[in-house]
């Protein structure tokens, strides 16, 4: 009786061993990120650029993840197949997120893409049925693109139609913005480096982009980005937009903490522009850089601003760098879908004009 008893023992430790779900650490050489992540010793890796993403290979139905948000305003598009299937935004206690249910049992991507540009994300792996499966992916992408930019590049509002242009989480989505529009058109790795709100030289906050460029963590100025790890073919760069307004208010407090109130000649704007694209340079020798600017009011042709990059940019005297210009939306609205994938539909006709990559 004690064997029989030990014996059934053993088939109910074994049935229970079989019944667990499947766990994909964030380490595991199956799951890929985009972006600037970090990986934790802790068996976490944090998101915290607009356009980050998780993507891993799985036959299965169902899919969670485990995350921990650091403001709760962080939403995630999930991407299966290709397609949008789920928009959520992780709780600020660290659980178990259903991402997908009820797919086919067969092969399928699926992708945790980050919509917005609101604080760190803690991701800490994948979860599966006992009968799924989580399979290696496919090689990497052969070319590689990284934007740098402001709202408009984030995706900010692109949602929004109800005329009022809220700039809220839920309307934001980096997904159908411009640039990784253009990046899924040409199967290209994605790194979005943008924040609603930055400027070249001033912002709405005491953060500007050539001090934050280089970062890992965007809020952390000892936070240093590896450029070793990702090399882009293309860059593209889309700021000034901030700047231009700002300049229109010289007695807004950054204008004043910045240049004391006076606003910079064209000159001092174009050195500014020049002296970033030089650290651009110098971290990624062999890219090409593509300076654009637009949709907004900044690309109006009575306003400066597209003389001054067009000027920053022949006296570089570089010939893998070039500027292009989008074209003026109208109005004080961030573009939304159709718009952004008006410019993606023209940076695309550019890129395929006149540039070799």
């Amino acid at each position: 009786m004690k064997k029989c008893l030990i014996i059934a023992g053993a088939v109910l430790l074994l049935m229970t061993s079989c019944a667990r779900d499947v766990i994909l650490t964030p380490g595991d050489e199956r799951v890929r990120y985009s972006g600037r992540v970090e990986h934790l010793a802790d068996s976490a890796v944090v998101l915290y650029w607009p356009g980050s993403s998780v993507l891993v290979r799985i036959r299965g139905t169902k899919v969670w993840a485990l995350l921990r948000d650091g403001s709760g305003r962080n939403y995630y598009n999930v991407v299966v197949d290709n397609s949008v299937v789920k928009v959520f935004h992780p709780d600020t206690v660290k659980k178990w997120i259903l991402l997908a249910e009820d797919m086919k049992d067969t092969v399928h991507t699926l992708e945790l893409f980050r919509r917005v540009d609101r604080g760190p994300t803690w991701f800490y792996g994948f979860r599966t049925e006992p009968a799924g499966e989580f399979l290696a992916l496919p090689p990497p992408p052969q070319r590689n693109m990284e934007f740098y930019g402001n709202s408009i590049t984030v995706g900010a509002s692109v949602h929004d139609h109800s005329g009022h242009d809220y700039y809220d989480s839920t309307y934001t989505d980096n997904y159908v913005a411009y640039g990784a529009l253009t990046a899924r058109h040409y199967h290209a790795g994605y790194s979005c480096i943008a924040r609603g709100g930055i400027g070249l030289m001033v912002s709405w906050y005491p953060l500007i982009m050539p001090e934050m460029w280089y970062r890992l963590n965007p809020d952390d100025p000892a936070s240093k980005w590896d450029f070793s790890l990702y090399k882009p073919d293309i860059v593209v760069i889309n700021l000034f937009q901030n700047d231009a307004a700002l300049f229109e208010r010289p007695d807004h407090p950054q204008m004043i903490t910045r240049f004391g109130g006076k606003v910079p000649d064209g000159e001092q704007v174009v050195t500014a522009y020049k002296d970033f694209l030089k650290k651009i340079r110098r971290v990624y020798p062999e890219s090409k850089i593509i300076c654009t600017l637009g949709c907004m009011n900044a690309v109006r042709e009575h306003r400066p601003w597209r003389g001054y990059v067009k000027q920053a940019v022949e006296e570089m005297h570089d010939p893998d760098i070039s500027y292009y210009f989008f074209f003026y939306k109208g109005g004080y609205l961030h573009p939304q879908e159709e718009e952004q994938k008006r410019m993606a539909d023209s940076l695309i006709k550019y890129i395929d004009t006149h540039v070799n990559w």
